[in-house]
Formats: structure tokens, C-alpha cells, sequence
């Protein structure tokens, strides 16, 4: 580990975290799409999420001596009979503004690779970025991923 990150951990959220992960999945929406989701709708999101552990699961990075959450993602699964194996699916990824460029995503995204090295059967790990967040997608290759040859479409 290096200096900084020895400075904050990672773990597996909790219920009680319903509250902090709406405030962040709303700050991300805001930064990333100058979008204002509803609040009340993120913590009904988010708790009912909590309510099915098959979706996936959270991670919070919280700073080590305060505790104060200073960033958290979201796993959610995908399977891939191609492959007989779950790709982990990252999304609503989010670290304080603060805190970037700091080590605190690769410390998310290295214990997403461990809970899939301890749960065994995941096959990748994958994740969507708009396509301006440059500085994102930089973060995301300097970690080895690399982009892909499929497009996202979406219907409702």
C-alpha cells in the first residue's frame, strides 16, 4: 500500500449507508450530466437494491482515522453464457472531488477484482463512461481496461 492509500479503506456498504450513496449517486449525476435526480427516488433506489443482494453490491472508501465515506461504487452482475462467468459491471462510481487523483478508485477496483477472485466465476469486470469524461476513461485504461468494440443502446 502506498502513503495514500494507506490514508482510507474499503468495505462492503450497508443499509445504513442508503443515505450516503443516494447523496453521492446524486452529486455524480450533477457533475457527470448536469443532471438534479430526485433524492427521495435515489434512497427508494438504493434501499431496494439493498432489499435483493442478486443485484450486486456497494463498496464505500472511507477515510482511515476520521471514518468520514469519501467515495463508492456499485457492482452489479451480469451473466455471460459465452463465457460461463459473471462480468461485475461497475457503475455509479463516485469519489469527493477532493480525493481524487489519489488512489481511492484503484483501491475500489482492486477490491472488486478480490471479492471476484474470492467468489470465483467472474469472467471480467466492465463499466460505461460518457464518452467527454476523458479524464475518467485515463483513470480506467492506466488500471489495464481497455475500451471495447460495442456500443450502448437503451429502450424503455
Amino acid at each position: 500500500m502506498s502513503g495514500l492509500e494507506s490514508k482510507f479503506r474499503i468495505r462492503l456498504a450497508k443499509e445504513e449507508d442508503v443515505s450516503l450513496i443516494a447523496r453521492f449517486n446524486f452529486q455524480l449525476a450533477f457533475e457527470t450530466e448536469n443532471r438534479e435526480l430526485d433524492l427521495e427516488t435515489l434512497k427508494k433506489g438504493v434501499f431496494e437494491f439493498f432489499k435483493t443482494p442478486a443485484y450486486g453490491f456497494y463498496l464505500v472508501a472511507e477515510e482511515l482515522l476520521s471514518g468520514e465515506p469519501i467515495g463508492c461504487l456499485l457492482i452489479t452482475y451480469e451473466w455471460s453464457d459465452w463465457r460461463n462467468g459473471l462480468f461485475f459491471w461497475i457503475q455509479s462510481v463516485y469519489v469527493l472531488p477532493e480525493w481524487r487523483r489519489k488512489g481511492v478508485y484503484r483501491s475500489l477496483y482492486e477490491k472488486v477484482k478480490s471479492l471476484a477472485k474470492e467468489r470465483g466465476g467472474v469472467c471480467g469486470y466492465r463499466l460505461y463512461v460518457e464518452k467527454e469524461n476523458t479524464r475518467a476513461q485515463k483513470t480506467y485504461e492506466s488500471l489495464g481496461m481497455e475500451e471495447t468494440c460495442y456500443l450502448m443502446y437503451e429502450g424503455n
